[in-house]
């Protein structure tokens, strides 16, 4: 998963840091909310980890700000030293999906993060196929069928048919969608995704008439959406 850390002790961001990138995370780590706020604004994340005492905006004010202006309901974590019952009650009602309370172990946090990124999945990748009518996705074979008929694709136009169609609904930064399919290779730039993604809307049909459709969304990304 693509991870937002908000925690301003440097020393126990680093830590959490190493332990997610670890287990095959990715995480951007931040000290301030406002900084933390901007950065969720420009880019997307599967997953936000918030403290609770912060610095300009307490954790209780980003998560509402998260949930007030996030169009999806993207899975947010409280990791925090503030341990009373009306704390944790308070954390989970405003809208966290989880709470961990500081000292954090490695294991529990790993586990508990990957049981809410496994809640907040649309789409079971333990099945060997993806269906969204009129689109199959064999994810053994590697292939994308429309109607029943095989379609064309390269691998990495299947790789990002893929990630799209696992995130439907959602707006996906460009850095978010470069990184999943890519990988962190600087000589990619974000002009490889505008390609890439204008091939798979031309060769999937991914238009209104066909009941879907793959929008650019302004100074951000893209978002896969089905229609009816």
């Amino acid at each position: 998963m693509r991870i937002a850390l908000l925690e301003d002790d440097i020393d126990q961001a680093t830590l959490f840091v190493e332990w997610l990138k670890n287990a095959g995370h990715t995480c951007e780590a931040y000290s301030a909310s406002r900084t933390f706020i901007r950065a969720i604004k420009r880019e997307s994340f599967d997953l936000l980890i918030l403290d609770w005492v912060l610095p300009e905006m307490t954790g209780v004010e980003v998560l509402a700000w998260v949930r007030d202006n996030f169009d999806w309901r993207i899975p947010v974590v409280f990791v925090t030293a503030k341990d009373q019952e009306e704390d944790i009650v308070k954390g989970l009602e405003l809208g966290a999906d989880d709470y961990i309370v500081k000292p954090a172990k490695q294991r529990e946090l790993l586990a508990r993060i990957a049981a809410v990124g496994r809640r907040a999945a649309t789409v079971d990748d333990t099945e060997p196929t993806m269906d969204f009518e009129p689109y199959s996705i064999d994810l053994n074979r590697h292939e994308v069928k429309r109607g029943g008929e095989r379609v064309d694709v390269t691998q990495k136009e299947y790789e990002l048919i893929v990630f799209l169609f696992r995130n439907m609904g959602r707006v996906l930064s460009r850095g978010h969608i470069l990184e999943s399919v890519w990988g962190r290779n600087p000589d990619i730039n974000t002009r490889t995704v505008d390609t890439h993604v204008s091939r798979i809307r031309t060769k999937l049909a991914l238009q209104p008439e066909t009941g879907w459709k793959l929008s650019s969304i302004y100074q951000h990304g893209y978002r896969l959406e089905r229609l009816n």
